[in-house]
């Protein structure tokens, strides 16, 4: 085929694609833990992985799975716990009153160590929805904040209305971006549920229970992510963490609600 000869935008397209396919990216499970409270998340640091599920964190030991340490605070009111990330010895939450409406989010704060919760930060009515994750880059918090379809939706709201919104270090918002189509058609009737930086600034992104992960970027121009590709995992969408203290190589951590298992892979 001469592809000279093709119209334009179509070459181009063609071109894309095959820079695309020649960094594909795959997911390599490596080892899985059986974790009865594996239903929203998981966080990881150097030597633990923890379980986040709803209303309690479940401490475990990175290499033999054993249980450390739990806290529960449903007796201080906490219902809804989703992704968290660790840093510096601190766990940060990503906390909602999810399905109730209006939609109120804050970041809750723990000490790993003691496993004690520490601190806070309300966002009150967040004006973006229901805080889903958290992550920490370049001096900046990232967090994504989801939107629902159907008898979850916010008043005159629906998935689309889903975004990545980016805060200094004091939760001052800076900038903000939406999801692209193809992957708000995905996340639909729930929504964004778990995000966290990769190397090479891609940010990896899961939906509610899907079997993927969206590999995105920050646009050079606009108000809408790049979306740079899907990657088939052994992972049910949900909250996901990549652990930055290993260097040579991205080691994912998600969960399989169906199967109760913590799961550590390989992206390469």
């Amino acid at each position: 085929m001469n592809f000279m000869n093709l119209p334009r935008i179509l070459f181009l397209s063609i071109i894309a694609f095959a820079g695309f396919a020649s960094h594909a990216q795959t997911v390599t499970e490596l080892r899985k833990f059986q974790v009865t409270e594996a239903k929203q998340a998981v966080a990881v640091d150097e030597k633990h992985f923890y379980v986040i599920n709803n209303s309690t964190i479940s401490k475990y030991g990175k290499h033999d799975g054993k249980l450390i340490a739990t806290w529960d605070g449903s007796k201080e009111g906490i219902k809804h716990l989703n992704s968290g990330v660790v840093i510096k010895g601190k766990l940060y939450c990503a906390n909602s009153n999810y399905p109730e409406i209006p939609m109120a989010s804050s970041v809750e704060i723990f000490d790993v160590n003691a496993m004690k919760h520490v601190d806070t930060h309300s966002f009150g009515i967040a004006q973006h929805g229901s805080l889903t994750w958290i992550d920490q880059k370049d001096g900046f918090w990232w967090i994504g904040f989801a939107h629902y379809a159907g008898k979850d939706a916010s008043e005159g709201r629906d998935v689309r209305w889903t975004s990545l919104v980016k805060y200094d270090m004091e939760w001052r918002q800076l900038e903000a971006w939406v999801f692209p189509k193809n992957l708000i058609d995905l996340f639909t009737p729930k929504s964004n549920s778990g995000g966290s930086w990769g190397g090479n600034d891609i940010l990896y992104c899961t939906g509610h229970d899907r079997e993927e992960i969206y590999a995105l970027k920050i646009p050079k121009s606009g108000y809408t992510l790049e979306y740079v590709g899907t990657l088939p995992s052994p992972i049910q969408g949900q909250g996901i963490a990549i652990d930055h203290t290993v260097k040579d190589k991205v080691l994912l951590y998600g969960i399989n609600r169906a199967a109760n298992t913590v799961t550590i892979s390989e992206i390469r």
